[in-house]
């Protein structure tokens, strides 16, 4: 396998990883007391965690098809 197919393996990776582990990240970020307020309201604690998620996320679906991009050339 030549460098540039490696390195697009690499990224196709690199995107999964980040694809299947935010999403656990949050559930448990859910869960956490800090997430709602007495009144069930989000709290900050879960808005910026839901922000970092969805941009690291977003992030990854980017790296995965820049990896599937650089295999199919």
């Amino acid at each position: 396998m030549e460098l540039p197919a490696i390195l697009a393996v690499v990224l196709i990776v690199a995107g999964l990883w980040s694809l299947a582990v935010w999403p656990q990240f949050l559930r448990r970020v859910m869960k956490d007391p800090r997430a709602r307020d007495t009144n069930g309201k989000a709290t900050r604690f879960l808005t910026v965690h839901v922000v970092l998620v969805s941009i690291s996320m977003l992030l990854g679906a980017a790296t995965a098809a820049v990896g599937i991009a650089g295999l199919l050339g």
